[in-house]
């Protein structure tokens, strides 16, 4: 029997050919869009059946459900290989398909959602969990009871589990209460019971998109590409073009909300309250210059996107600890970023970035800097708009300054007029306003 570690294109006539599509680690949703892949291909093949090789210790809710749905809506048979283990997530997966097989020593059930800490989840995410794993049970005809005790401990059932005891059961369990159809040495074993025997097995891999994808999702780079992204952002902010490091910003920010708009765990619903933010933090920048309303609108519309990006559509509270920590993540990233990037800022008279190298005295008055009487009669360009307070190049040094006449356009040629304290007042060398 030859098995292929790639992903096959649809073979001609194959009436004797089987997916094998391997569920196995912690089921997250990164694995949801490979099964989908490897049905859909098997399905367009024309295989005799798809079987999931399932070892799992659990995992998300949200990514069993969408595998689930993959299952019940396949117009291939699929069967389950529980090997060895098919625990929470598991058993979901397990439920959805056609019929289950178990190898010696393998077990299934143990499917109540727990917390971050362990405990067992509020009510509501128990309650949905059983109506779901009691539903999938009918659908097979099989005693909705045995699933719902895999779920709530309050579930007893005579003979099979008493109250307060979480149902887990082993292969021959599994199989004397109907759950299992049978238990098998191993998939050739399984192949023998399904009439397939000698057929052709094509194991179904990860392609590189969704390893790709996948990686960015992972909980470990996400709070890198959120930090590159607001760093990126905030620079651009602060020069005068468009440049790499915007460029690399937008990047960020589209790889992070894209990899998990692609595994479901974003939605259009986090796109537009992204939207929304980026363009509250438009006018914050450009129209109302000064932190205010706009700014406040922007944090919000922007974090709770995020946040909404890495809990999914049915969060337990293991869901938004990790979501916390990749933002807690993300703000000291940033954090010691911009620290160490205005250390680094080139020097001015006086500081180093924009911190003061000297400390001033209250006797010596409430001057932060020295007057730069040296620059009266200097001139520069306007690498900014002034409205009238804008910034201007003057040699290789930019200032802030402020217009005498009002607006001035950028790259209008002034000259600097006279300095108050830390304010340089210019005006065009032409001695009118720019246009």
């Amino acid at each position: 029997m030859l098995a292929l570690l790639v992903a096959a294109p649809a073979v001609a006539g194959a009436q004797g050919v089987v997916y094998r599509i391997p569920v196995t680690g912690v089921i997250e949703l990164g694995l949801a869009p490979y099964v989908a892949r490897g049905i859909a291909e098997a399905a367009e093949a024309g295989a005799a059946a798809v079987i999931l090789d399932i070892d799992t210790p659990g995992g998300r809710i949200d990514a069993a459900q969408q595998i689930v749905k993959s299952a019940t809506e396949s117009t291939v048979p699929i069967y389950t290989l529980v090997n060895t283990h098919a625990w929470s997530a598991g058993a979901i997966i397990a439920l959805a398909t056609d019929s289950i097989y178990m190898v010696p020593a393998s077990s299934i059930g143990a499917a109540t959602p727990v917390t971050g800490a362990g405990e067992k989840a509020p009510e509501k995410i128990v309650s949905a969990m059983r109506s779901e794993m009691r539903a999938l049970a009918e659908r097979r005809g099989l005693d909705p009871r045995i699933a719902e005790a895999m779920v709530d401990e309050e579930v007893a059932i005579p003979g099979v589990i008493a109250e307060g005891k979480l149902l887990t059961l082993t292969a021959l369990e599994a199989v004397d209460l109907g759950l299992a159809a049978a238990e098998v040495e191993n998939l050739d074993g399984l192949l023998d019971r399904l009439g397939l025997a000698g057929a052709e097995v094509v194991t179904v891999g990860i392609n590189w998109a969704e390893q790709l994808v996948r990686f960015l999702s992972n909980p470990f780079v996400a709070p890198l590409l959120l930090s590159i992204g607001t760093l990126g952002i905030l620079i651009e902010i602060k020069t005068p073009s468009f440049g790499i490091a915007g460029a690399v910003g937008v990047a960020s920010l589209a790889a992070f909300f894209g990899s998990h708009l692609i595994v479901g765990l974003a939605g259009w619903e986090e796109l537009i309250l992204l939207g929304a933010g980026l363009i509250a933090l438009g006018i914050e920048v450009f129209v109302v210059p000064g932190f205010g309303i706009a700014g406040v609108i922007a944090m919000l519309c922007i974090g709770s996107s995020v946040f909404l990006a890495l809990i999914g559509n049915l969060p337990t509270w293991a869901d938004v600890t990790r979501a916390s920590g990749v933002l807690f993540a993300a703000a000291l990233i940033i954090v010691a970023a911009v620290y160490l990037l205005v250390r680094q800022l080139p020097a001015r008279r006086g500081t180093r970035g924009i911190f003061l190298q000297a400390a001033t005295s209250r006797a010596a008055g409430d001057i932060a800097g020295s007057l730069r009487e040296d620059l009266v009669g200097h001139q520069g360009v306007a690498i900014t708009d002034l409205r009238p307070a804008g910034t201007i190049r003057v040699g290789a040094e930019r200032l802030d300054v402020v217009s005498d006449v009002g607006f001035v356009s950028k790259g209008t040629p002034v000259r600097i007029i006279r300095t108050e304290s830390y304010r340089h007042v210019v005006e065009p060398l032409d001695g009118g306003a720019g246009a």
